[in-house]
């Protein structure tokens, strides 16, 4: 599939997509395992009453389990309560830095391609890729439609995790998810670490083979990532430091001040070496 198709694709299933996750609320929500498989199976029939193809649903449940790790992982976030020099301390903030220089060297023409399309320079890009998986070299070990299925069972946050199931389902559908995929605690997919709705809205081919990879492409988990940024306002040739106009922008990125903090603070040693 062409990427032309593929977004035309993904623009006529979202109108639909999104407005899916109102009907799967009768599906009963819980806060431990005991209530999960008789939830799968109820939001499994709300999706096919709504259009989802009970092809994609039984090949995207096939393995889903209730996920501990990801419950665990929602409930205990606490690094983002730590002071800035605490986080960038626990997240190894100077080699991200001394790493991303390096990396900003050794790919150069794809940094100047990303910035000349989407208007994001290196600096921020770079934080995001190493703060999220060091580069790429580690993107998370749980099932994907496990933790994401587990959190729109979880009563915590339902209703938004329903929505990133339809659009998990989605990628499934098109050839874009394999359902066997592993990635972060919370469903997060590929080196810059995109929850799937993301995915579907900010996804793109940054190296030209007419598809989006974001675990095996760095060009498109960048590029997708500067789409992402620029979706949010950011604006090319602005700053974004605290205060400065596209600090907002990385404000959508994660909503913990500490990390913002910590992406344009490495942005800036990286962009003005």
């Amino acid at each position: 599939m062409s990427m032309t198709k593929f977004f035309v694709a993904v623009v006529a299933a979202a109108s639909v997509l999104h407005a899916l996750p109102a009907a799967a609320k009768a599906a009963q929500c819980g806060n431990n395992s005991a209530g999960f498989q008789a939830w799968v199976a109820d939001f499994k029939q709300e999706a096919a009453a709504s259009g989802v193809s009970p092809s994609v649903l039984n090949r995207a449940f096939a393995n889903v389990s209730y996920n501990k790790s990801t419950i665990a992982a929602d409930r205990g976030q606490k690094s983002f309560k730590l002071s800035f020099d605490a986080f960038m301390k626990k997240r190894g903030g100077a080699t991200i830095i001394s790493r991303g220089r390096s990396m900003k060297r050794a790919n150069q023409g794809l940094f100047a391609s990303i910035e000349g399309r989407y208007g994001v320079p290196a600096g921020p890009l770079i934080a995001i890729w190493g703060m999220e998986t060091g580069f790429g070299s580690y993107m998370g070990n749980q099932h994907t439609l496990s933790a994401v299925s587990t959190l729109a069972y979880d009563c915590r946050r339902s209703d938004y995790f329903t929505d990133q199931l339809y659009a998990a389902l989605q990628l499934v559908s098109e050839g874009y998810l394999n359902p066997q995929a592993r990635g972060a605690a919370h469903g997060e997919i590929g080196q810059t670490q995109f929850l799937p709705r993301n995915v579907v809205r900010f996804g793109a081919d940054g190296d030209g083979n007419g598809r989006v990879d974001m675990v095996g492409s760095r060009a498109d988990a960048l590029a997708s990532t500067a789409n992402f940024l620029r979706g949010h306002g950011w604006q090319a040739g602005a700053g974004y430091q605290p205060g400065e106009a596209n600090f907002a922008a990385i404000a959508g990125w994660n909503a913990a001040t500490v990390y913002q903090q910590a992406i344009a603070y490495i942005g800036q040693q990286i962009d003005g070496q």
